[in-house]
C-alpha cells in the first residue's frame, strides 16, 4: 500500500500559500494530485510543497489549454483551488463548468474572506484574517503590538486543515449520495472553529482581551517561555497541580507556590521570580534535571537543531530527501502507511505523459508543442 488515499485522483490549481500544502500532505497520503501550473521551469528539491505530486503546464487562455484541464478534473474525485472569488469562473471552471463535466467531483475553494461578504473579492493575508476572529488580538506582550504566529494559525490551520476537512467530508457524503458538491474553506471560517475552548473561557469570564494575562497567552507564569544562562529557552508549562509541584521540586522553586498556583494577582511577582531560576542554569542543565520527568518542560529548538533531538529521531519526524530537511508524512496509520517522499519533479515536466493518460497520441502532443498550449 502506498497510503490511504491510495487511487484517490486530485487536481490542484497551482498557487500559493494553503493550497498547495493541502495538495501536499493528500500526495503524502497516497493520492495522484496533478497540479495544472502556468509555465514550465527548472526542478527546485526546495520546494517542498510539490513532492509526490505530477505537473501539466498548459495555457489555459487557449481553447486547447482549457479542454485539457476539463478532461482532467473530468477524471478526478477532487478539485482544490486557492483563488479569489470569480477567477476560476473566468478562466471556465467555475463550479457549473467542472460539476457539468463531472457531476460527482468536489469542488474545493480555498480562501481568506471566504466566497461571500463584503471582503470576498479583496486582497489580504494570514496576519489580516486572524485579525478579525479575535485570535491575533490574543497573541503578543502586554502594552505591545500583536505579534504574528507565523503564518500556521490561518493560513494552515485554519486554511490548510480546514480545506482537507472539508473536501474529505464531502467525499464521504458522496459515497452516500454520489453526487458532488462546492466547498467553500475560508481561513475568517476556520480560525473560529478552532476556539472553541476560547469561547468558554469568554463567557465563563476566566478570559480577558488583556494579553500575557491569561492562562495559555504567556500571563501563567507556569506557561511560558523562559531564558537560559546561554541566551536559549525552554518552555515550561505544567498546567496541572500535580506536574507543577514536579516543577517546583526540580528547578528550587519556592514550596508555598503550589499552594496558590492559580492566584493570577500573583502571577506578575512569580513572572521575575522564575526568570531568575531559570537564567542560573543553561538550557541542556535544565534538560538534564528534567530528563524523563512530568514538569511538561521542553526546549525550544532552532530549526536547525529539531533533526538530531532524541524524540524526532526515534520517531523519524524529519526526513532528509535530496539533502532538504523536511517533515515526514503525518500521521501515521497502522496498516496503510504512505511511502517515503519524492522530491519534487520540475513544474511542467509531466505534461507529456499526462496527456498519454488523457488519450492524446503522440501527433497531438506534438501540435499541442508548437501552438504553445504546452506552456
Amino acid at each position: 500500500m502506498s497510503g490511504p488515499l491510495h487511487n484517490l485522483r486530485v487536481v490542484e490549481m497551482s498557487g500559493l500559500g494553503p493550497c498547495p500544502l493541502a495538495g501536499q500532505l493528500l500526495a503524502d497520503m497516497g493520492a495522484e494530485v496533478i497540479t495544472i501550473d502556468r509555465s514550465s521551469t527548472a526542478v527546485d528539491p526546495t520546494d517542498i510543497n510539490r513532492r509526490n505530486k505530477q505537473s501539466i503546464a498548459i495555457d489555459l487562455k487557449t481553447k486547447a489549454g482549457l479542454e485539457i484541464a476539463l478532461k482532467l478534473i473530468e477524471r478526478a474525485d477532487i478539485l482544490i483551488e486557492g483563488f479569489r472569488p470569480g477567477v476560476m469562473e473566468k478562466l471556465g471552471l467555475g463550479p457549473g463548468d467542472c460539476l457539468a463535466r463531472n457531476p460527482k467531483l468536489i469542488f474545493g475553494r480555498m480562501t481568506g474572506w471566504g466566497q461571500t461578504g463584503p471582503l470576498a473579492k479583496t486582497a489580504g493575508h494570514d496576519l489580516n484574517y486572524l485579525a478579525i476572529t479575535g485570535a491575533l488580538n490574543s497573541i503578543g506582550l502586554k502594552d505591545k503590538p500583536p505579534i504574528p504566529p507565523l503564518n500556521l494559525v490561518a493560513d494552515y490551520g485554519g486554511g490548510t486543515m480546514f480545506l482537507l476537512f472539508g473536501v474529505l467530508s464531502a467525499l464521504f457524503e458522496r459515497s452516500q449520495s454520489g453526487k458532488g458538491q462546492v466547498v467553500d474553506a475560508a481561513m475568517v471560517d476556520g480560525v473560529p472553529a478552532m476556539m472553541g475552548l476560547l469561547h468558554s473561557w469568554m463567557a465563563q469570564q476566566q478570559w480577558t482581551s488583556q494579553r500575557e494575562s491569561n492562562l495559555l497567552d504567556g500571563g501563567a507564569p507556569f506557561y511560558r517561555c523562559y531564558e537560559t544562562a546561554e541566551g536559549k529557552y525552554l518552555s515550561v508549562g505544567p498546567l496541572e497541580p500535580k506536574f507543577f509541584a514536579e516543577l517546583i521540586e526540580k528547578a528550587g522553586i519556592v514550596q508555598e507556590h503550589a499552594q496558590n498556583q492559580y492566584d493570577s494577582a500573583s502571577w506578575p511577582d512569580k513572572h521575575a521570580e522564575y526568570e531568575a531560576v531559570f537564567l542560573s542554569k543553561n538550557r541542556d542543565e535544565w534538560m538534564k534535571i528534567f530528563d524523563s520527568s512530568d514538569a511538561c518542560i521542553a526546549p525550544v529548538l532552532e530549526m536547525d537543531e529539531v533533526e538530531s533531538h532524541p524524540h524526532n529521531a526515534s520517531r523519524e519526524t524529519f526526513v532528509r530527501i535530496d539533502g532538504v530537511l523536511q517533515a515526514s508524512p503525518a500521521p501515521r496509520f497502522s496498516r496503510t502507511s504512505p511511502n517515503t517522499p519524492k522530491t519534487p519533479t520540475a513544474v511542467g515536466a509531466d505534461s507529456e505523459d499526462i496527456l498519454q493518460q488523457l488519450g492524446y497520441n503522440d501527433s497531438e502532443i506534438d501540435q499541442l508543442i508548437q501552438s504553445c498550449v504546452l506552456t
